[in-house]
């Protein structure tokens, strides 16, 4: 499921808001103050996040100008007791995906998260060709030089998650949070990605189509 960071400093709110999203089966962390919100926004594996405005240490559009400002792409939805029309303005004019006014129900609010959401997924490739290697994810079939290679469920999800990814860098954080819950060492994805290599590269020790990208993790290249 999606994780969410809560950026949130009222206590009721942010008890509420945990409450609601861990019903709907979302991964939560959560700041109460806009600089520790900053720093966990930058780390990978955060889908969305629900940032208030008015924050101790760095206000919410500070936040959210910084992030843009980076290239961040996580999408953002404000939340505000301010509900004048220039505060919606200048927040989605500094790249927040929505703008829900104080007070608001859960119901709406868990509308609003899901269609975010639903607008900036990346969509799960069904299958492709590279080379003599066929995948096929909706199948879960694999097959190089028209014979079949069995892979394992993780294998396949790992695949899934650098093809979906193509040609960017994935970080070794992001694959474990994908699959394992970062309760395994790093080391158990570089020995997935090593069979990996095994069974779909011509030259396992010199790799052209899952590379790997110094002191992040891996990419995939057709």
């Amino acid at each position: 499921m999606p994780k969410i960071l809560l950026i949130e400093d009222d206590r009721n709110i942010l008890t509420g808001l945990i409450d609601n999203l861990s019903m709907e089966g979302y991964q939560i962390e959560t700041a109460s103050d806009g600089n520790l919100g900053l720093q966990l926004a930058e780390k990978e594996g955060i889908d969305l996040i629900i940032l208030d405005v008015m924050l101790p240490g760095m206000g919410g559009f500070d936040v959210c100008r910084r992030l843009k400002e980076k290239g961040n792409k996580t999408p953002i939805i404000i939340l505000s007791a301010r509900g004048q029309e220039s505060d919606k303005v200048l927040g989605l004019e500094l790249g927040a995906d929505d703008y829900v006014s104080k007070p608001f129900s859960p119901n709406e609010l868990m509308m609003r998260v899901k269609a975010v959401l639903r607008r900036t997924a990346r969509a799960e490739p069904e299958g492709i060709k590279f080379g003599q290697i066929a995948i096929d994810f909706t199948r879960y079939e694999v097959t190089k030089n028209g014979k079949g290679i069995k892979l394992t469920a993780n294998e396949f999800t790992i695949l899934k998650l650098l093809v979906q990814h193509q040609g960017e860098p994935v970080s070794r954080h992001k694959i474990l949070a994908g699959i394992w819950g970062e309760d395994v060492s790093s080391r158990t994805i570089d020995t997935h990605i090593w069979s990996l290599r095994e069974k779909l590269e011509d030259d396992p020790s010199n790799p052209k189509h899952i590379v790997t990208v110094q002191r992040i993790g891996y990419k995939f290249i057709v």
